[in-house]
């Protein structure tokens, strides 16, 4: 994740909030070391999707 790419969407945290935290502005981050466990793949990858500003990557 690129959070000087966040603009406070917080659409990443509305979709899968186990993966992002937000702050008081709706600025996001990972949560923990950014690594998404099999079972959440499938929401990170909506969350990737549905970023306007194209500030979360898949590696």
């Amino acid at each position: 994740m690129d959070p000087g790419k966040c603009q406070g969407h917080a659409r990443c945290y509305g979709l899968a909030p186990e993966l992002f935290d937000v702050d008081d502005y709706g600025l996001a981050t990972a949560v923990g070391d950014g690594l998404v466990p099999p079972e959440l793949e499938g929401k990170a990858r909506l969350a990737i999707a549905n970023c306007p500003e194209y500030a979360i990557e898949e590696v």
